[in-house]
């Protein structure tokens, strides 16, 4: 069973490219997707910054693929979710491996969501924690 079984059929299809041009570009895999927690990884190697670590935008991106992922699960076939808050703070670095994003709903309402992700390295500790604030529209 993949991960987008589950889903209904339109998601599905939105989801089945990987996630758009930007996730594939930063070789984000989605591995669990539902609107309550959504789990992805993604490699350090080529999304690093000058000094040689991951790059502190990367860990947004991947909180952002995640957040917008759930986020657009719970608003379901016919809807769509538009990220209007995004922030994060960064306490850890990594130079090399993967990471991973586990995404958890804080709030999951009628228009708005907010869900928090934290990004942990192989050994389990938090690098980074992003939270997003999808809006919830009609297609």
């Amino acid at each position: 069973m993949g991960v987008l079984d589950n889903l209904h059929p339109e998601l599905q299809e939105r989801f089945s490219t990987g996630g758009g041009e930007l996730t594939r570009k930063m070789g984000i895999e989605l591995l669990e997707i539902s609107a309550e927690r959504s789990v992805a990884r993604m490699p350090v190697e080529g999304n690093r910054q000058v000094v040689g670590i991951l790059h502190g935008g990367a860990h947004v991106v991947l909180g952002e693929t995640l957040g917008s992922v759930a986020a657009a699960v719970h608003a379901g076939a016919g809807r769509y979710a538009v990220g209007i808050d995004i922030n994060a703070t960064h306490t850890k670095s990594i130079a090399e491996g993967w990471v991973t994003g586990t995404c958890t709903a804080i709030s999951l309402g009628k228009t708005i969501c907010v869900h928090e992700i934290v990004v942990t390295n192989d050994a389990g500790e938090r690098l980074s924690t992003v939270r997003i604030t999808n809006l919830l529209r009609d297609r």
